[in-house]
């Protein structure tokens, strides 16, 4: 029973890598050729594509990770440049979708605050300047975990089994640093969600005496926004909560069938995420559509 369910996860998961490669490279190239074609992107484009190819990397490094721990144990001294690889992209895809929440939000919504259209006239900056922060925090992140997984590799070659006080400390330091940086973006995001509810509410108090109701742009703008970021939200919350558990309950990934189920949920954020993108953006959708049905015709 324990083989087939083992068997069962393995062909999801591999599925799952296969298609989000499909979607975050079909993403990356559809951008890419029209950025050549007109010499020029748009932001949003531009965050789309970055956030693509963050997601290839990051899918590859999970795969290549639960290569190395399950099917070949040899590859455990590269286990550091493994986890640096998947810190370095993990934080670049979580953040990114999260820079892509922040400008729907800034573009879309409207409040009569001050500070918010200010920074609605700057968006850009304020994209940039929040991805230059956070990279800080990632400097940060690389350095703590590079060395605490140099520990555990050298004690692993070395077969030590007692624990010390520094290798204890830098362990906490790293899951509570890694928690912090999986908690912070979903918290900013959602807050993201939960402004575009009270602009959309708003906006629709301000319409309900006119004749176009739900269906004035405006309006479908919003649905629109928030579609594609409860969807992050929802699929972000599920990785987030697969990285934390993965991080303090170490010991329960020792059972193969509980370390491929995370497999399959780790890989689920970034593939899955990449179709309601596709299908929530009016050119990428077009484009989709038109590569599934050039075949048949």
């Amino acid at each position: 029973m324990i083989t087939l369910v083992l068997s069962i996860l393995s062909i999801l998961s591999v599925t799952e890598f296969v298609l989000g490669n499909f979607t975050n490279g079909f993403i990356a190239l559809v951008n890419c050729n029209d950025w050549v074609r007109r010499q020029k992107i748009s932001s949003a484009d531009g965050l789309l594509t970055a956030l693509a190819v963050c997601r290839i990397f990051l899918l590859w490094t999970i795969l290549i990770n639960w290569y190395a721990t399950t099917c070949n144990p040899a590859l455990y001294s590269l286990r550091i440049i493994i986890y640096v690889a998947w810190t370095v992209s993990n934080h670049f895809s979580n953040w990114l979708a999260t820079s892509l929440s922040i400008f729907y939000l800034l573009k879309i919504a409207n409040f009569s605050s001050l500070i918010f259209l200010h920074l609605k006239w700057r968006v850009k900056s304020v994209v940039l300047m929040m991805m230059l922060g956070t990279s800080v925090i990632l400097l940060f992140e690389v350095a703590v975990s590079s060395i605490d997984e140099t520990i555990q590799t050298s004690e692993y070659e070395r077969n030590i089994t007692e624990k010390t006080k520094l290798r204890d400390i830098l362990h906490l330091s790293n899951m509570t640093l890694l928690t912090l940086t999986s908690f912070i973006p979903f918290t900013v995001s959602l807050t993201s969600f939960l402004l575009l509810i009270f602009s959309l509410w708003k906006h629709l108090r301000k319409m309900k005496f006119n004749s176009k109701g739900s269906q004035d742009p405006s309006t479908k703008v919003h649905i629109k926004a928030m579609q594609t970021v409860i969807s992050f939200l929802f699929l972000f919350a599920i990785y987030t909560l697969t990285v934390i558990l993965t991080i303090w309950n170490s010991n329960e990934l020792q059972k193969e069938l509980v370390r491929m189920l995370f497999q399959v949920f780790a890989i689920t954020y970034p593939s899955m995420h990449s179709f309601f993108l596709i299908w929530t953006n009016r050119k990428l959708k077009q484009t989709f559509l038109s590569f599934l049905w050039q075949p048949r015709c």
